[in-house]
């Protein structure tokens, strides 16, 4: 069974060598990425991998991003061209974690009437920068017990995909749904999780907000509208300080449940440092109980998203039909 990995990235030299590598020894087979006018060390680390034998990459130097469209070609071409029986669709802040075994492991057992499985999102929060390695300091994980779906926080309860290679797949923006897959999606069981490590440092945060906002053509989330009115208000660290788990706030949150401290990251990377053999264990209950909590969460999030999407279209539906009396 081959595994192929897509991403469409833009300076992500602080994060990117480490989630390729781990990637690598976790059960993908390729990664296939598209490079969006990155100017830091992203390039020469891609390249550095396409010599290794084991990338395809894609220039994109246009302002404007292109998700859904990039994503879609990626996961196409890792059907036809690099035949993947399975296509992870990801980002660079990502890492697909599978629940014992690897990646090809967690993915071989889904029947072949399944074509879609979703990994839960489970966001790490920053701790005070001092100058390490993320993955030494992004050690507190958020742990939720509802869901949170206002529109200014990145932390919002999310899916992302994996699905079975196809010449049809069409990658939505957000890789958080897939359309032209033939067979079913899995519901009720992810043998994947993702740990998601989207905020890592103030000058990280800052970049990655203006450069959001500067390449969508919709501004579609309200967390980006908010750091672009810090930013042109000369308070660019505000976003950043924001989430910041600070030692107060970290003992605050292991008390009420809402934080807890996750080394699975941190551990594997030193361990693959160390040129030491990694292997993925089986959650123990009380961490399947935890992932079971934060899928219910990620359920009910689904739900009010969705009673907010049909609100919208009754609201427009209601409009039309005014202006058509009136």
């Amino acid at each position: 069974m081959k595994v192929v990995l897509t991403m469409a990235v833009r300076d992500e030299e602080d994060i990117l060598d480490a989630q390729l590598t781990f990637h690598l020894i976790a059960g993908v087979d390729f990664i296939i990425v598209t490079d969006h006018r990155s100017v830091d060390g992203t390039r020469d680390i891609l390249e550095g991998h396409v010599r290794d034998g084991h990338m395809r990459v894609f220039r994109e130097d246009g302002e404007i991003a292109r998700q859904g469209e990039w994503m879609t070609r990626m996961a196409r071409l890792a059907a036809t061209e690099h035949h993947a029986d399975w296509v992870l669709n990801s980002d660079a802040d990502e890492f697909w974690w599978p629940h014992g075994g690897s990646l090809r492991d967690a993915l071989a057992p889904i029947p072949r009437r399944y074509g879609i499985v979703q990994a839960v999102s489970r966001y790490f929060l920053p701790r005070p920068y001092d100058g390490r390695p993320f993955a030494e300091r992004m050690t507190v994980r958020f742990a939720p017990g509802a869901p949170i779906n206002d529109p200014a926080t990145p932390f919002r309860p999310v899916a992302k995909i994996a699905h079975r290679g196809s010449p049809r797949a069409v990658v939505q923006n957000g890789n958080h749904a897939v359309e032209g897959i033939p067979q079913e999606s899995l519901r009720g069981w992810r043998p994947l999780e993702i740990l998601h490590m989207p905020l890592r440092t103030p000058a990280q945060c800052a970049r990655k907000y203006e450069k959001t906002w500067r390449a969508w053509e919709e501004n579609l989330r309200g967390d980006l509208a908010r750091a672009r009115a810090l930013h042109e208000s000369e308070r660019g660290d505000f976003f950043y300080d924001r989430v910041v788990v600070d030692d107060a706030a970290l003992e605050r949150g292991l008390d009420d449940g809402s934080l807890v401290i996750d080394t699975r990251l941190r551990d594997a990377l030193r361990t693959i440092a160390g040129g030491r053999q990694f292997e993925f264990s089986a959650p123990t209950p009380s961490e399947d109980a935890a992932l079971g909590g934060d899928i219910a969460t990620l359920d009910e999030a689904d739900s009010v998203r969705l009673q907010r999407r049909l609100d919208e279209l009754r609201a427009r539906v209601t409009a039309v039909e005014g202006r058509s009396t009136s």
